[in-house]
């Protein structure tokens, strides 16, 4: 039975498309999942009633880490928020996985604070699941986790998008990209160029070279690298491209793709357990697409496979 615990009480839209999003997710009959749900009980037992103990626990909670808080302090002094209170729980092995949509900052502290990063991994990454023309996925490493990189984390970040997307995108031999300004070998400033060199010697990943900003949607790289700061930007674009669709009615299957709902949230790759982390405005979609997300997680044992690739190392 995999036990996976929500943050009932995070983002905008929190509490209500969260139990939304439990109670579609419950209505899948999906056998082998205990949601443990974390938050105002007074609350969530409205919300989510008449609910059999076997599928969903609902753990009270009574404070809220809001969008807006310093996320050190307030983890430190709302010890009994439905972050710390997840955070606990999977320390102690109460939960294998978490889930918010609440106030990233405070998720990255719990991450910190709370369980170990892989034996091996120098900084971990928040991996994004990008749409292909040609129907499949891609993963983009990192997203917003490390502003500030070094050539060493940029090669890491290869090997973790590799063993994600191997066993979470069933790509069978995943090709590594790094995202640059143009493709030959020497382009870009002095990350990218001493990032190329240890990434074309590292002979535990497929490495093709330099990509482009074009190249995003398209199959030449499964795994594309670059810092958080690059990362971030790329990924608020490609929010953006839907949202822009959206308004001008534009109906298009790839660019429903691109909706962040599609793929639930985000999964920090390089800590022991599951964390996964969702966009601030997520819905009842998107709660089920995580809590989905960190059942494949623990099914596919992705980050016992990414242990292996940095033992390997």
């Amino acid at each position: 039975m995999y036990k996976i615990g929500i943050d009932m009480m995070g983002g905008d839209y929190a509490p209500t498309q969260a139990a939304l999003g439990v109670q579609a997710y419950l209505l899948q009959q999906v056998t082998g999942t205990c949601i443990y749900a974390i938050g105002d009980a007074t609350i969530l037992n409205t919300l989510l009633p008449n609910l059999n103990p076997t599928h969903c626990v609902i753990v009270p909670s009574h404070s809220v880490i809001a969008m807006k808080e310093h996320p050190t302090k307030a983890f430190k002094e709302k010890q009994d928020s439905s972050i710390a209170i997840g955070f606990k729980m999977l320390k102690e092995g109460t939960i294998d996985a978490f889930i918010s949509a609440g106030n990233t900052g405070a998720m990255l502290v719990g991450t910190h604070f709370s369980i170990k990063t892989i034996p091996g991994v120098l900084r971990p990454a928040i991996g994004a699941v990008f749409p292909r023309l040609d129907g499949s996925t891609g993963l983009l490493c990192d997203v917003g986790l490390n502003a500030d990189c070094k050539p060493e984390h940029l090669n890491q970040f290869a090997v973790l998008g590799s063993a994600f997307a191997h066993t979470m995108l069933q790509q069978h031999k995943p090709t590594v990209g790094l995202l640059n300004i143009g493709e030959e070998e020497g382009k870009g400033n002095q990350l990218a160029q001493d990032s190329y060199a240890l990434l074309k010697q590292n002979p535990s990943i497929h490495f093709i070279g330099n990509i482009e900003g074009r190249d995003v949607y398209d199959s030449k790289a499964t795994v594309m690298v670059c810092d958080g700061f690059t990362g971030n930007i790329v990924l608020k674009m490609a929010e953006q491209l839907y949202e822009i669709a959206q308004q001008r009615n534009i109906k298009d299957d790839f660019l429903d793709k691109c909706h962040f709902e599609t793929y639930g949230g985000s999964p920090l790759l390089g800590v022991s357990k599951p964390v996964i982390i969702g966009h601030g405005i997520s819905q009842q979609k998107a709660f089920v697409n995580m809590i989905t997300l960190a059942a494949k997680m623990l099914e596919t044992n992705v980050l016992g496979n990414i242990e292996n690739s940095f033992k390997a190392i």
